[in-house]
């Protein structure tokens, strides 16, 4: 019986993941430029053995005599991480099979254990990219039953072979990131639900005790979670969400290159549409633009602008949509502490102010979320760790230190 079971472990006989739950998470980070994008070889294959080095990651956006020196993967745990957001391009598996896929997992599992022997967990994220077509997104986005999903999936099998004996309490698996199969609100074909259920099954012939992190639909949102009918569940499940809403706040910029589109603040009552319009004007002229560019942007942007106040988005808001995950978890009798915003942040405003919002509105939003999310003991990981385009712990270009004030909204140690 479960109690007796209970027992045992209180006394130290049987190890705890014996009774069936997830690795303990609290506070992680997405660590993204080192094994996504594999490089490719001239002719446009991977270039093998796959996967850039520590070095290739650190001097990919600046030069390596800007980072500190030493491990940085202690220094990242250092910051009060425990774990990190391992994504992972899965392209260099799904073009190979028999040796050469083993050959690239060797490379993965002695990633995974430089970030193990620094004292952090790992979740293991394949996160499919475009620059290949044939192993992209459009795989994760096929039809249920079809060639390229079967082919994937048993991929997550060998996947699931190799972080085995890493320890299932040091790792735990995400077999996807952010998949399309819209619609959503529940008027999809039902297709992803097929392939999330089908993918657990064919892991947990692998093992049964290893973490695995599922996720729904609709780009990995809390609306595609709600989605999802758990009846493949297990204790050893978390359900992740991505949070990034309000997008028009979190990912300000222009879809034109070279325009304007920043400064909305957080919440919505701390400002208004004329500041952010005259914040706009004076970033374009301090930038040479002229007052008839100036006008045009100004009325190219007017309407999300509007709309962005008329919704008023804060944490009333923020806290509803959350709940909407927690409601959904608590309906499917599963602990919420089983639910794993898997990824959130929001865009600095750039040098120039061309995109981003204040800091001070980014910090508030990335305090009230993260906070929310503890409250709710949902374990949570930031997007990123270190890259030049505006979600960064590490500051985007120069000396590679951290962001303290980005720390300090985190709760964490600096």
């Amino acid at each position: 019986m479960r109690w007796i079971a209970a027992a045992l472990v209180a006394v130290g006989l049987v190890p705890a993941m014996a009774l069936g739950a997830p690795i303990e998470l609290h506070h992680g980070v997405g660590l993204h430029q080192w094994l996504n994008w594999s490089p490719l070889a001239a002719d446009g294959s991977y270039r093998w053995p796959p996967y850039r080095s520590e070095e290739e990651w650190l001097s990919q956006d600046r030069p390596l005599s800007d980072w500190p020196g030493g491990n940085e993967l202690k220094r990242l745990h250092g910051l009060g991480f425990d774990f990190v957001r391992l994504t992972v391009d899965p392209g260099p598996l799904l073009a190979n099979e028999g040796a050469r896929r083993q050959e690239a997992l060797q490379v993965l599992a002695d990633a995974v254990r430089k970030v193990t022997d620094a004292g952090l967990k790992v979740v293991f994220n394949l996160h499919s990219v475009s620059q290949v077509p044939d192993y992209g997104m459009d795989v994760v986005n096929s039809a249920a039953g079809s060639d390229a999903i079967a082919h994937y999936e048993q991929m997550t099998a060998d996947v699931a072979a190799m972080l085995v004996p890493l320890g299932i309490d040091k790792v735990a698996f995400e077999p996807f990131n952010e998949p399309a199969h819209y619609p959503c609100d529940a008027s999809g074909d039902g297709e992803w639900q097929k392939i999330m259920a089908a993918t657990v099954k064919t892991i947990r012939v692998v093992s049964s005790e290893l973490t695995l992190v599922a996720t729904g639909a609709c780009g990995g949102s809390i609306t595609g979670l709600t989605d999802l009918k758990p009846d493949f569940d297990d204790p050893n499940l978390l359900y992740s969400f991505h949070m990034y809403e309000p997008h028009s706040f979190t990912h300000q910029r222009s879809e034109t290159d070279g325009g304007f589109a920043s400064g909305l603040p957080w919440p919505a009552s701390a400002g208004s549409k004329e500041a952010v319009i005259e914040s706009l004007r004076a970033h374009m002229t301090a930038a040479g633009v002229s007052e008839v560019e100036q006008t045009m942007t100004v009325t190219a942007l007017e309407g999300a602008i509007d709309d962005y106040f008329a919704k008023g988005w804060g944490a009333e808001q923020m806290t509803a949509r959350v709940g909407e995950a927690v409601d959904w978890a608590k309906a499917s009798n599963i602990p919420p502490t089983r639910l794993f915003m898997g990824e959130f942040g929001a865009i600095l405003m750039s040098a120039d102010g061309r995109m981003g919002a204040f800091d001070a509105d980014r910090l508030r939003y990335l305090s009230a979320l993260r906070q929310l999310a503890e409250a709710n003991g949902i374990p949570w990981s930031i997007w990123e760790y270190a890259n030049p385009y505006g979600m960064s712990v590490i500051v985007p270009d120069g000396p590679a230190v951290p962001d303290t004030k980005l720390l300090e909204a985190l709760g964490l140690n600096q």
